[in-house]
């Protein structure tokens, strides 16, 4: 989403002395969309996926380092299917965690899912298992919490999201930058 794009370039444009150089693509929203634009990906040393990303849990329950705004890396993805179960060629597909952020599950859909039986702190979004399928071994996702499955309430997303700032999770990723650099 563009909303993705301006805040990783703004993130970007507040780290003094980056330790690499960054390409923003949008690659749209969907497994579809994700699919097309990693096919006509310039070419590149690492990929990285960063975005919002919805999780299952109440704030109240949720530790601190999974609050609003907060970056954590995706190391483990699923396909989830309409009927609320894996499908069967989804089976989960694991990476190794790149950098120091919490990991967490997951899943992603066709569809927005109302989240009724979901395991607390799994991720719900519609592209990080496409990613995880077609990315190189030193690729990887950061996602930046977005919203609490299930909405409580009826919410406005880009209104939630205006004051998140994907600095913290900009930072990891120029950080792991500067090692696989030296």
């Amino acid at each position: 989403m563009d909303i993705e794009r301006e805040k990783v370039l703004n993130a970007l444009a507040r780290i003094p002395n980056l330790n690499a150089t960054y390409e923003v693509i949008v690659s749209g929203i969907g497994r579809e969309s994700t699919a097309k634009a990693m096919m006509q990906l310039p070419p590149h040393d690492v990929c990285i996926l960063i975005g919002f990303a919805a999780v299952v849990g109440k704030t109240t329950h949720l530790p601190d380092y999974l609050q609003l705004g907060k970056p954590i890396e995706i190391t483990n993805a699923s396909l989830y299917g309409y009927e609320g179960g894996l499908f069967e060629n989804g089976a989960p597909i694991l990476a190794e965690p790149k950098l120091g952020l919490p990991c967490l599950a997951s899943l992603t859909s066709d569809k927005f899912v109302r989240t009724t039986d979901l395991a607390e702190k799994t991720v719900v979004n519609m592209e990080d298992y496409t990613f995880m399928y077609l990315k190189k071994p030193q690729d990887f996702i950061v996602r930046i919490i977005s919203d609490f499955l299930p909405h409580e309430t009826e919410i406005d997303f880009f209104e939630e999201v205006k004051a998140i700032d994907f600095l913290e999770g900009v930072m990891a990723v120029d950080v792991i930058m500067k090692a696989t650099n030296t």
